[in-house]
């Protein structure tokens, strides 16, 4: 395995990637191991710097390969703490990452695109359009720079793939990503219980995802039929709502998991007591909760969110049908940081 003209970013190699280019250049493979220890546990910024190494192997990893952290173009902080992250890339785009302080642990949302090309109607990352994939590394350079950047990188336990773009359409390196991140012996350790990929429904991915990973998996629904659904999520066109919903019922899930249905609360559009109950019964037999995520007014949409009310009977219905339910309150939206309103314009950054 050789990398392309000039140095390559060495996150973007897999640890059995890696171990074969080391075998190419005449270097034991299990050394592979104590570099990515040294760039995920450790936090190195400098190939000189991994000390177990010998100094030809030090040398000679430079030539071939960067360590660098993503430029930090902004940081804004929220009232009520959440923080989100303007991270500029190579090639000048931008991207956003969130992080969601709670009580006893912190949540990081990552982003697996520049924009994205669902074009969720109540979504302002899709103003955007999508720009490009992500590479591995700069997925899980979000995740390494975020907790180096932390006072207490222990508490930054959650990951959830809910920032800009569709993960499972950036399937290749969103698989690569999630390999270190939930390495625990050289990647960055992360629990599978506590990884959470979400999806607006591309039904072939979600079966290939769920044979291949243990992490979570969240379903993006947002409505009971399929003229409302289409209308809000055009992906409804290419993989009904039917159709999604058989996938789900025949997902792989692990021992003692669960799907998570996302459920954006619109007023007048999908949130009434009748919305619920089609609701429950849509979902019957599948192994699920339920996040309602009352939607996070921004300009241009031309949705609104629901009256108190309305979102507490919504969830009344569902709880009498005995499904676990959470009305996710989304942090963040004074900084244009909940669900929904990432953007990442870094014109905007100050």
């Amino acid at each position: 395995m050789t990398t392309g003209p000039g140095p390559g970013d060495i996150l973007d190699l897999s640890r059995a990637q890696l171990a074969a280019w080391l075998e190419e250049h005449g270097i034991a493979p299990y050394r592979a191991g104590q570099i990515l220890r040294w760039i995920y546990l450790r936090q190195l910024d400098s190939f000189d710097e991994m000390t177990d190494l010998s100094k030809d192997i030090r040398a000679l990893l430079p030539q071939h390969f960067t360590l660098k952290r993503l430029e930090r173009r902004a940081v804004e902080t929220s009232a009520d703490g959440t923080r989100k992250y303007l991270f500029g890339l190579a090639d000048g785009n931008s991207i956003e990452s969130v992080l969601i302080p709670e009580r006893d642990h912190s949540t990081l949302c990552v982003s697996s695109q520049v924009g994205c090309a669902q074009d969720c109607r109540f979504c302002l990352t899709a103003q955007g359009r999508l720009i490009r994939n992500l590479t591995p590394g700069e997925i899980l350079a979000q995740v390494r720079d975020v907790r180096h950047d932390l006072p207490e990188p222990g508490r930054l336990s959650n990951l959830v793939f809910m920032g800009m773009g569709e993960p499972l359409a950036n399937f290749s390196n969103l698989m690569s990503a999630l390999g270190i991140i939930t390495d625990a012996d050289a990647g960055l350790g992360f629990s599978t219980r506590h990884v959470t990929v979400s999806t607006a429904g591309l039904v072939p991915k979600m079966v290939e995802f769920g044979r291949r990973t243990k992490v979570n998996i969240a379903v993006s629904l947002n409505a009971v039929d399929s003229v409302t659904r289409s209308r809000l999520m055009p992906i409804n066109r290419k993989y009904p709502l039917e159709e999604l919903l058989e996938a789900c019922r025949n997902y792989p899930l692990p021992a003692g998991r669960r799907i998570t249905f996302e459920y954006i609360l619109i007023q007048g559009v999908n949130d009434s007591p009748q919305d619920a109950r089609k609701l429950a019964r849509l979902l019957r037999g599948i192994r699920c909760k339920v996040n309602l995520i009352p939607f996070n007014p921004h300009a241009g949409s031309g949705f609104e969110r629901p009256a108190e009310e309305a979102i507490l009977a919504f969830r009344e219905v569902l709880l009498q049908k005995h499904y676990t339910v959470i009305i996710r309150q989304s942090k963040g939206g004074d900084i244009s940081a909940a669900c929904g309103q990432l953007r990442a314009r870094s014109s905007e950054a100050s």
